[in-house]
Parts: structure tokens; sequence; C-alpha cells
């Protein structure tokens, strides 16, 4: 099974998916061909079909759970929707979107964070062929001109608007959308006509069911944006083909079936508009007929609390996060034995995404599944794009972090060479067909063959061993040269540099574009700075930067990691 172990430690948990299995084909110019010799197996024909599927089969089960906001401003208990309830809501939804015309040409944008209501009104346009575009709430309300919510508006052109706490998102509104533009919510918004919630939810189904056989893998589901780090958001098309495609290939992957009598228990913070949560996590999470629990906490200071209050009270059976929550929650677990065995008693393994795990970080996770369970704990991880939803996973036994893994069953991947790079394309029906209104970014973005280009590269763990997977070699464009001529791979050094001094530094920016060496922007982990410098009360990064062990820590780190890196490629001569 490919499994790495070391002989002084305990096993892992058993990980109840297949072998890796590849067929690599390679051409004379260097491009390498790869994909699963596990097949694919049947798809659903919708995510909205899937839902009714469950629905029909545990009407009475919880669907998702969400604490009760307090008038403080803090959160009481959980109220749920169960899969029966959030079913026929979403058939009234459904209908109220059919009798105002709505269908593929007239979408519905969400502004609000991840809630109930917002499940029901993306499930319910679902069944209307309605495209949903979830958009992030950081548009609305921490911009000060509003400018990436406005190309959101005009790309999409959505003929309704859901905003749950309609106050809040009143400024935003007024800036997008004119009186023609219905806006749905919870809470009315002083000065501007909206249509309540449960208005909606109270419309009685005359014509879904006719919609549904309409409903097919090519309908449009959903518009996910890019972040627009780089310029403006682009409208990612999201068929249900796509996202049933990597249900299917999760499911082909199985070695056992559930056990029927157990209910998935999962927390979730991340935000609906991205991949990760609102397609990955979401439907994964409907295909097992589990419960999903609305997290609003985040790793952040003051918010994770929040985080931790919910673990207290749910075991999940799996747990899936950006690499910053992993820090966030060692760091309390290793502090409360009792969170910690709360934690891993259901787990069977655990799931990073986003960006690479820490080797402290993982190693610390692992010291904590020993002392609570005995055993290791499985890591895996999925890599991919909003154009293409998860394409790779690592679903073997591995001590390595940082893998990308395999293609998934139905994905094939392409390696192109690219200078001494190997950059990564895909095709595979969990790939968009295009970018909403933009016929030339969709043209750009595929190869002569098809192939969708990320513009990531990666490269084997081992080229005479495949089967051992790949990893991440970085972004094919921001590498940049030394003025020696040198390149540097930005990529592979930001993570590198960042788990030479964790748990101290949680990110960092490379620089040193034309410049003899390689410098750092790091941002600490006040936490783990306050820890370092064995002092409580320490904050603001002047004192950080300022303390004498904090200082010797890095200088300490990085002095062991150039001397294991002394090449100007990946040597780091200044952090600030």
């Amino acid at each position: 099974m490919n499994i790495q172990v070391k002989a002084d430690l305990p096993p892992f948990k058993p990980l109840a998916m297949k072998p890796a299995s590849v067929d690599i084909t390679r051409k004379d110019d260097g491009t390498v061909y790869i994909s699963s010799r596990h097949p694919l197996g049947t798809m659903h024909r919708s995510i909205a079909h899937l839902f009714e599927e469950k629905a029909a089969l545990h009407p009475e089960r919880n669907f998702i759970g969400e604490r009760i906001p307090m008038p403080d401003g803090r959160t009481g208990d959980w109220r749920y929707i169960t899969y029966g309830e959030a079913n026929r809501q979403a058939d009234a939804v459904a209908q109220a979107l059919l009798d105002r015309g709505m269908g593929q040409d007239a979408p519905l944008m969400v502004l609000s964070g991840n809630s109930i209501r917002h499940a029901v009104m993306m499930l319910g346009a679902m069944k209307a062929q309605v495209p949903v575009a979830p958009v992030s709430v950081a548009y609305s309300l921490m911009s000060g001109d509003h400018g990436k919510l406005k190309h959101v508006f005009e790309t999409t052109k959505p003929k309704m608007i859901f905003a749950e706490q309609g106050p809040f998102y009143a400024r935003a509104i007024a800036a997008i959308a004119g009186a023609d533009t219905e806006v749905v919510t919870a809470m009315p918004i002083p000065d501007r006509k909206t249509t309540s919630f449960d208005e909606l939810v109270a419309t009685k189904p005359k014509d879904v069911a006719a919609s549904m056989e309409k409903v097919d893998q090519d309908t449009v589901a959903k518009y996910l944006f890019t972040s627009g780090s780089t310029g403006m958001p682009k409208g990612v098309v999201q068929t249900h083909l796509m996202m049933v495609a990597v249900v299917a290939a999760q499911e082909a992957l199985r070695t056992e079936e559930p056990d029927p009598n157990e209910i998935p228990q999962g927390l979730e913070w991340m935000p609906w508009n991205h991949i990760s949560a609102g397609n990955i996590s979401f439907n994964g999470s409907l295909n097992a007929g589990g419960t999903i629990h609305l997290d609003a906490g985040k790793p952040l200071p003051g918010m994770f609390d929040e985080t931790i209050r919910n673990l207290r009270e749910i075991s999940p059976l799996v747990f899936g996060s950006a690499p910053i929550a992993f820090g966030w929650l060692a760091d309390a677990m290793e502090r409360d034995a009792d969170l910690r065995d709360r934690f891993f008693a259901k787990m069977k393994y655990v799931a990073y995404g986003g960006a690479t795990l820490s080797q402290d970080i993982y190693e610390r996770f692992q010291a904590l599944a020993i002392a609570s369970t005995g055993m290791r704990i499985p890591l895996t991880t999925m890599y991919g794009a909003t154009e293409t939803q998860g394409i790779t996973v690592v679903h073997w036994l591995t001590e390595r972090v940082g893998l990308v893994g395999l293609p998934l069953p139905g994905i094939t991947l392409k390696l192109v060479p690219n200078g001494k790079k190997l950059e990564v394309r895909v095709k595979g029906p969990t790939v968009t067909p295009g970018y909403l209104n933009r016929p030339d970014l969709t043209e750009k973005a595929f190869d002569e063959e098809g192939y969708y280009c990320l513009g990531d590269a990666a490269k084997f763990v081992d080229e005479n061993d495949p089967e051992k997977g790949l990893v991440f070699d970085g972004r094919v464009t921001e590498d940049f040269k030394l003025d020696s001529g040198t390149w540097v791979s930005v990529g592979t050094l930001r993570a590198q540099a960042v788990n030479a001094v964790s748990p101290l530094v949680q990110d960092c920016v490379v620089c040193g574009q034309d410049k003899p060496f390689v410098g750092l922007l790091a941002w600490p982990n006040i936490a783990a700075a306050k820890e370092i410098a064995g002092d409580p009360s320490l904050s603001g990064p002047a004192a950080i930067v300022a303390h004498p062990k904090v200082r010797a820590f890095v200088a300490e780190k990085f002095a062991e990691y150039n001397k294991a890196n002394p090449g100007t490629s990946s040597r780091v001569k200044r952090v600030i």
C-alpha cells in the first residue's frame, strides 16, 4: 500500500481507502500523463437529486446546525433543520423562483455567510435551475468602494439577492442594486422594499417536480468567484457534473461501506463561496447523510474559543481545515487533555488543504493522537482549484506532509516541461467549462488538447516510483531570479521557511527579485511568540520583534535551515 512508517512509532489508524495505483504515459518531449487505475463509477444526476435522495432516506435526521445568535453578540444553543424540513423549504424556495421566471439566465446572488437559510436558498435555487453566486462577505462588509462586489454583480446580473441580515448589507446592496432587483432577507432593510425569507418558504410547490426533470449534469449550479488577488474576480462556471464527479471519485476510493448506524458529524467555519467548504465538504457531508455544524469561530485571536467550545460538544469522524487552524487547535489540545480526547474520540482521518502543513504541526498532531488513542492519525489532503474542484488526493498512509497526492478516479493530469519545472494541467469531469461572460479567458485557460492550465508546478517524490505521489513545486509564474541569474522557487521556499521557524511564523512573502539574496516578510503567531518569550503579556509587533528570546529563536532556526540549504536560491539572509 505504499505505506511509509517508522519502526519506533505506533501504527496508524486504518485508512479505509484504496492504495495508490496509476497509469503513466511519457512523451519524448518530457510531457507526462497520469491517471488513476481505479474506475470512477456511477455519478448522481445532480446535487439537487442527491439532496432529495438523502431527504427521502433520512427525513428526521439533522442536516445543518447553527448556534442561536444572542443580543450581546455571543451564541447560544444549537438549532437544527432536518433533511426533511430543509427539502420542504427548498421546494418552496424553488417554486417562488420559478414563479418569478428565474432560471439559468437569472442567477441568485448570496451576500450572507454560511447559515441554514443560506443552504435552503442554495438548494432551492438548484431545484429551480437557478445558478447560485455566493459572494465573499468581505466584498460587502469590509470594502470601502465595493469595487469587487460591483464587478461580481455586473458579471452575474442576478435577478435576486439574498442577504440574511439585511441591515448589515444595506450599504452594499445600495451600491450595486436598483429597485428592480429583488432582495430577500430575514431582517428588513430600512427605506428599501424587501421580501421576507419566511414569505418564500411559505410558497406552495406545484412546478418543482417538472423543474427537477430538466436538471441534469450539464445544468449550471453555481458561479464561484476567484479571489481576485491580482485583478477583478473571475466567475467560474460550476456545473452539477463537476460536483457529482468529485463525490463519485471519493466513493470510488472507498474500501468499506459506512456504518449505517453512525451519522457523520462535521464542523465547518470556512465560507461556502469557496470550493473547499461550499462544494467539497458540503456535498461530501450530504452524500454521507451527515450533519454539518456551522462554526462561528475562526483561527483568529478572540474567535477561536468558539471553535474550541464547539469541539467540546462534537466529535467529528473527519476534520478538515486550512493549516492555520491545525496550529491553533494543537495549541489548545496540548493544554487540555479532555478537549484532545473528545476531538480524537471518533476521528478516522484528518484533512488539510489550501497550503502545506508544516512538519512541526504534523508531529505535534501525531503526538496528540498517540496520547489520546495509542495510534497515529492518517492525514490526507486534496489539491485543486475553483476551476477544477478536487483533482488529486493523498489516499494512502504516509508520514510525509506537503504531498498533493495522485489523480482522483476519472481525472488525467498532464505535466508539461516549463523551464526547469513541470507545469500541471488537468482534464476530467470535475473541470469547469469556462468563465462566465469571458470567452477570451476561457480560451486562454485551456491548451491545445483541452487540458486546463493551473499555473502550478509539481514533481514526483520519486521518479522511479510514481505511486509515492506528487509534491507541489511552486507557481510557474511566481518564481524570480536573483541578480546572479539563479531562479528562486517561491512556493517551495515559502513552505520550507514557514516550516523552519514553526510555530512562530504562520505565513511569509518571499522577496529578492534582482537582488543578491533572498529575504522574507513574515507574520508571527502571537500565541507562539508569547510562549517562546515566556511572557504571556507580550503584545504588538514591535514588542515581539524586539524581544531577545524571539530574535534568538529566529536566528537559531534560520541558522539550522541555512546550514541544510546553503544555495543562494534557498538560503534566507534577512527576515522582517
